[in-house]
């Protein structure tokens, strides 16, 4: 191995797109001060991009003018790289599974405690979240140029849109749309366990509303019923108060109009 710059290619010619520093302890005998300069060089020259500390994407011919690469590319090794359990979920998850109304401008990792600090910079933005704990049964693998990553199946993607962060509630519904021909009883009755009340509330109250036939309520219901519930607000970007769903005990504070 005579140069950085030679790894690089045969990290890309072995299907990989990125590298950590340990690696390149490992592979040459430099200084610190001396693989500093080489990752300067190729970052000037445009072939790798910095993630976050001790970690470098490759970027091939393709994708030089954007300056970046699809984290589906890097994700599991970057993962691998920190320790961290995780999968690709919410939007990004969604998109991978043909939610194809929705653009995905940034990135979202749901890996297990302690949380990572989020990556954002002039060319990506990749957000992380974390959980204690999920099911193996509701992670699924999904095939990419570098290899396998580890996704959210569509019940468990909806209840996590539900629970994080404070998105628009007819961006989820019409995803919702999009991912209910995938969804699967045996995981709806695993990933149920799992959520929140109130994120069954509210899913129960979408499905009656964007859904045609839909079969799934019972499955809901049926958690429910083995629970204390509460009024919950349907949209958590609004306090404003409104009529209430007597089947899900949800308050209805906003309209829900779908993209499609």
């Amino acid at each position: 191995m005579k140069t950085l710059e030679h790894f690089v290619e045969q990290q890309l010619s072995n299907g990989r797109f990125s590298f950590s520093t340990t690696m390149l302890k490992d592979v040459f005998d430099k200084s610190d001060k001396a693989l500093k300069q080489s990752l300067y060089r190729l970052k000037a020259k445009g072939k790798i991009a910095h993630v976050r500390s001790g970690f470098y994407m490759i970027i091939p011919p393709e994708y030089s003018q954007f300056g970046m690469i699809p984290p589906d590319l890097f994700i599991d090794d970057l993962m691998k790289c920190l320790g961290k359990k995780y999968y690709v979920g919410l939007f990004s998850s969604a998109s991978l599974q043909g939610a194809s109304h929705q653009a995905v401008m940034q990135y979202y990792v749901i890996t297990n405690h302690p949380p990572l600090r989020s990556v954002n910079n002039a060319k990506m933005v990749i957000n992380f979240y974390s959980k204690k704990e999920w099911q193996r049964e509701l992670i699924l693998q999904r095939k990419t140029d570098a290899g396998y990553i580890n996704i959210s199946c569509p019940e468990l993607t909806t209840f996590d849109l539900l629970n994080y962060g404070n998105f628009s509630l007819n961006r989820i519904a019409t995803i919702l749309e999009e991912l209910y021909e995938f969804y699967n009883a045996k995981r709806l009755k695993l990933s149920v366990k799992q959520a929140s009340t109130a994120s069954i509330q509210r899913l129960g109250y979408l499905l009656d509303q964007v859904v045609v036939d839909n079969v799934y309520s019972e499955v809901l219901q049926q958690e429910l019923t083995q629970r204390r519930l509460f009024p919950v607000l349907l949209s958590k970007r609004s306090s404003h108060q409104g009529k209430a769903d007597k089947s899900w005990n949800v308050i209805i504070n906003t309209d829900i109009e779908s993209d499609l």
